[in-house]
């Protein structure tokens, strides 16, 4: 029997939405998706504010790196539907009691902001979410702060890289699984990332990967179905 894998919404769901907006995100729980992936940065001032890049200049009207900004003088810029840049808390509260699964990548490998570790697992915490969010990071040393901080969360290391024994790696390192570019057959959890093509997202449901990172979740909702269908009717 084939396992189901949880799709996650790459920066919610860019194929339709502006990436890592409130509406990609409000539109991807309407419609059922397993998971949100997004990224986490700190304002000036300390608020966490969800976008993928250090700077605003790719997808707001503005310019600058977010570290520049207040988070007030950041809400002014607007993203290409006329939305604010939105906070973690406005993220966790659109989520809150809803089925989704949250996948939160710390944006600590180019820019390192000062407790940004404490102050996000403080503002989840305090979250009504159905299920224990997701922490994944670059940066080795951010989930290692994060396990010290909170050692019961669920941390997973993003990485382009095959990673030599990754079993022996994920019980030294204490980590819950890996988010991998490239599959690996090894006895770990994986969520495998941005999977938009349909033959590799196939051979992922095939061999039951836990999760798979994509732009265009309905489109892998609809494919997985019917990998599952063919398989049942054989």
């Amino acid at each position: 029997m084939l396992k189901h894998t949880l799709i996650f919404g790459h920066r919610g769901y860019p194929h339709k939405f502006p990436e890592n907006s409130l509406a990609g995100f409000k539109y991807s729980i309407q419609h059922h998706i397993d998971g949100l992936e997004f990224d986490v940065h700190l304002t000036k001032d300390g608020i966490p504010v969800i976008m993928h890049d250090e700077t605003i200049d790719r997808t707001t009207d503005g310019s600058g790196a977010i570290a520049s900004y207040t988070f007030s003088e950041l809400r002014q810029f607007k993203l290409r539907n006329a939305e604010p840049i939105p906070s973690l808390v406005e993220l966790l509260e659109l989520a809150a009691y809803q089925p989704v699964h949250l996948n939160l990548e710390f944006k600590t490998d180019k820019t390192h902001y000062p407790h940004i570790e404490e102050t996000v697992l403080q503002l989840v915490r305090k979250a009504d979410l159905k299920y224990p969010v997701i922490f994944s990071s670059f940066n080795l040393e951010t989930l290692k702060k994060c396990r010290q901080l909170d050692a019961q969360q669920q941390y997973c290391w993003l990485t382009e890289r095959q990673v030599t024994n990754p079993e022996e790696f994920i019980k030294k390192t204490g980590l819950a699984g890996l988010h991998l570019q490239h599959y690996q057959s090894a006895n770990v959890l994986q969520r495998l990332w941005t999977i938009d093509d349909k033959d590799s997202a196939r051979h992922l449901f095939q061999v039951g990967v836990d999760g798979l990172i994509t732009d265009n979740f309905e489109q892998m909702m609809a494919l997985q179905e019917q990998v599952f269908s063919s398989q049942e009717a054989i």
